[in-house]
């Protein structure tokens, strides 16, 4: 018996294709756009065309009025004689040839007198339709550059932290409107990148000081009991150390990608108050160290963030009290103002710098004559997160070799 064959389901019919392009719309006519080339071709040839005019106008009736007047007699005969106010003829009778070789002279140098009249109003013609043209086009051309001024002042606001900028510019659709276009879209893009970087750094911040924390916690009860073993507390120490390691880090990491970043509050601060509060906490190490802390500290008022210009200080004051010499150490701080910047000075004792390792120093997890963190002395953040918070501050950083051993730290923030 023959079975009947199972028709097979109609294939599902294709999606649709999407109707939306998202490149721009080309214009029927693209010949037609309104761009600068075609608008500063128009208006520069105008400009041209409009001296032209003006010039050619003035040079006719400078011509027509020399012609008027070199096309007077300048001569007058009377009685048969010839006298002249131009020319110098004798009232006289006078032969033929001779009079007529003087009347020939005389109209020559009314001729010659005509023409240097034309020629001295034309320059003068000239100089003051140059002077309006040199107006004029100063006009124009602020007139057709000042959407690049816009855009100029865009762009150091957003320099300033301020992403929710946007130029918008309006008017014809040109070059310079293109180019606004594009920097609005790459500024909406900036500001969403900058939101996504600050949500992962306060999720990162929660998310890994809790664990930690939780660590330290365990590790100082375990060690509070009395009755553990002695290597039991050996090694809760030696862990209880590690963590707090791990702790450093990752606050030197979160606070590195927080100073990124540009200070949007600022408030007023004194280096000299900042860089006190700093001595003040690294005092007793640098007492232990035998390190003596000196220096003058003059009042310098910035605006920016008190935390993070603190922790600049701090940074460098514990970096100098750390890597200095075993022995009559010492750490230098001052705060000044000079030319109009406020400075911070941290120099220092110790072993000598190359100065070729001086860029090597600001590197993160960098150290001097180590390229990664193996001492206790710190996490190897402590110069990247300076330069981090200078840079966000809107100042600078620079170190240099002290001769005889040390380094000299330099700050400079703008008032």
């Amino acid at each position: 018996m023959a079975t009947t064959p199972t028709p097979t389901p109609p294939s599902p019919p294709a999606p649709p294709k999407p109707t939306w392009d998202p490149r721009r719309p080309v214009p029927p006519f693209p010949w037609l756009r309104p761009t600068i080339r075609i608008r500063l071709t128009l208006l520069y040839g105008g400009m041209f065309l409009i001296a032209g005019i003006l010039l050619l106008s003035i040079i006719y009736l400078l011509a027509a009025n020399a012609l008027n007047v070199g096309s007077d007699l300048p001569f007058r005969i009377l009685s048969g004689e010839v006298s002249s106010d131009i020319c110098q003829l004798r009232s006289a009778r006078l032969p033929a040839d001779e009079l007529n070789a003087a009347l020939n002279s005389c109209v020559n140098e009314q001729r010659q007198h005509a023409l240097d009249n034309l020629l001295s109003r034309s320059l003068l013609a000239l100089l003051g339709l140059a002077v309006i043209a040199f107006a004029f086009g100063y006009a124009m051309a602020g007139r057709v550059l000042s959407p690049l001024g816009r855009i100029t002042r865009t762009a150091r606001a957003v320099a300033g932290s301020d992403l929710s900028r946007r130029i918008e510019l309006d008017g014809p659709d040109d070059e310079l409107k293109e180019l606004a276009d594009t920097f609005d879209d790459m500024l909406e893009r900036l500001q969403r990148a900058f939101t996504a970087q600050q949500r992962f750094v306060g999720n990162a911040s929660h998310e890994l000081r809790t664990p930690l924390a939780i660590n330290r916690t365990l590790l100082e009860v375990h060690l509070s009991d009395p009755d553990a073993p002695v290597e039991l507390q050996q090694l809760g120490r030696t862990l209880l150390a590690t963590n707090e390691r791990s702790e450093q880090l990752v606050e030197g990491l979160l606070l590195l990608a927080r100073s990124d970043n540009q200070i949007v509050e600022r408030k007023s601060v004194d280096l000299a108050e900042v860089a006190s509060q700093a001595i003040d906490q690294v005092y007793a190490e640098a007492q232990a160290k035998s390190v003596e802390i000196r220096g003058v500290q003059k009042p310098a008022v910035v605006r920016g963030n008190g935390v993070l210009l603190e922790r600049i200080a701090l940074n460098l004051l514990q970096n100098a009290v750390r890597y200095n010499v075993a022995e009559r150490g010492w750490v230098e701080v001052t705060t000044d103002v000079e030319h109009g910047q406020a400075v911070l000075v941290v120099s220092n004792t110790g072993p000598v710098v190359p100065a070729y390792e001086i860029d090597n120093l600001f590197e993160p997890f960098r150290r001097l004559r180590t390229e990664r963190t193996g001492s206790d002395k710190g996490v190897g953040l402590g110069l990247s997160i300076v330069r981090s918070v200078a840079r966000a501050h809107g100042g600078h950083i620079y170190a240099q070799p002290r001769e005889g051993g040390g380094i000299v730290m330099r700050v400079t923030l703008p008032i």
